[in-house]
């Protein structure tokens, strides 16, 4: 064989280069540096999603522009983003109406109005879903967060809605709660493939993680396609706002990264592991880990902090939209998170050491994440409620 050419990765993309190539290497740096940071992130390895559906955004062509110029390959939703979509916007009248004249109102309203948004998405997204084998371009849909703490309604609602969408790329969002888990090993048992949401900590995660392998185990001893997708999406930035004040400067914006920098190195141990690799042998998809709530909160930090800081190969990032088009315009692609975490461990040492009870805040988010959804699912049937009313009257 020969061994006259030593070759090694280059940083921006998976592309194999000769090491005495100076003149390749430089013509690669500047094209990197002419890619939409967007691009380069996708090409190390992370795929990109918005956290935002409006029928607005689906209608004038912007959600396929955020396809061909910003790498977007797939979708998430929740109660507060349909809340905002339906109060801000005429584009649900219609269909609000002929829904109120089939005698719809409330839970069955909505869900008529989130599903025809929901598969219109994945229709747009089935290519990419098709050409990566199942692995990207799919799109979530949550079930009534008023289920958090109920296991059994919860796994109901959930084969419902995945029945009603009847599209392959469809991913339902259950919350990881304690009366999620069971929940999810069901769901991923019967095929609905899930999005196992309102996860903050590695230990959450885990439990998370392992509610699907037992889902996924028990379909290959029952003869069954192990291939059901479902990612884990651990919320980033609201750790930072809970600890806002009440730790040293130095650690401000700090948190949320080191804990998913923590749980990224539990995530690359799990893909390592021998069952989970017994589980890829049969056929299964692996869990990816997705970063959720990467929006930057405090106001003097880079509005593009948690993009660059947790780009890791194999992850998922959901981000807002104008998180997603500050990183196409000025964004800048990170060292990758280290699979033994990095820092982390020091960093979270610290936090300890000011105080803070890492373990009990991620119990308290979770439990307010749930109570902040119902909160924005309540408000959402209060104006669709209001606009019933409203169209009623006119």
């Amino acid at each position: 064989m020969n061994t006259s050419h030593a070759y090694a990765p280059t940083s921006a993309t998976s592309r194999l280069e000769p090491l005495n190539s100076g003149t390749t290497r430089d013509t690669q740096k500047i094209e990197s540096e002419l890619m939409k940071a967007t691009r380069q992130l996708h090409n190390f390895g992370q795929s990109l999603w918005l956290d935002n559906i409006t029928r607005d955004l689906l209608s004038d062509g912007t959600l396929q522009r955020y396809i061909n110029e910003l790498s977007v390959t797939g979708l998430t939703s929740n109660p507060t983003i349909f809340d905002h979509s339906i109060k801000n916007s005429s584009a649900y009248d219609g269909a609000i109406r002929k829904g109120l004249a089939a005698g719809r109102s409330g839970e069955e309203l909505f869900f008529d109005l989130a599903l025809d948004d929901i598969t219109r998405a994945a229709d747009l997204f089935r290519p990419i879903h098709e050409r990566t084998n199942g692995v990207d371009g799919w799109v979530s849909l949550e079930v009534s967060p008023l289920l958090a703490h109920d296991t059994k309604t919860t796994l109901v609602e959930a084969r419902e809605l995945a029945g009603r969408a009847n599209r392959p790329n469809v991913f339902i969002k259950i919350p990881g709660t304690r009366e999620g888990l069971p929940a999810i090993e069901e769901a991923i048992f019967a095929g609905v493939p899930v999005n196992v949401t309102l996860l903050f900590s590695r230990e959450q995660y885990l439990a998370a993680a392992g509610a699907y392998m037992r889902g996924i185990e028990r379909r290959i001893d029952a003869g069954l396609n192990p291939k059901v997708g479902s990612v884990a999406s651990v919320f980033v930035s609201r750790w930072d706002t809970a600890v806002t004040g009440k730790v040293p400067a130095n650690l401000a914006n700090q948190l949320g990264i080191a804990t998913s920098r923590q749980t990224y190195r539990a995530y690359r141990d799990l893909l390592d592991s021998a069952a989970w690799q017994r589980a890829f042998n049969e056929g299964a998809l692996p869990q990816r880990l997705l970063w959720a709530s990467t929006g930057t909160k405090d106001p003097h930090a880079r509005d593009t902090l948690y993009v660059s800081n947790l780009a890791a190969p194999y992850t998922v990032n959901t981000m807002p939209e104008a998180t997603l088009k500050a990183f196409g315009d000025h964004g800048e692609v990170g060292d990758h998170t280290l699979v033994n975490g990095g820092d982390s461990e020091s960093i979270l040492k610290q936090f300890r050491e000011a105080g803070i009870d890492l373990e009990a805040l991620a119990g308290k988010l979770q439990d307010d994440g749930a109570k902040s959804f119902i909160s924005s699912w309540n408000e959402l049937l209060a104006v669709i409620a209001s606009k019933s009313a409203t169209l009623q009257a006119a």
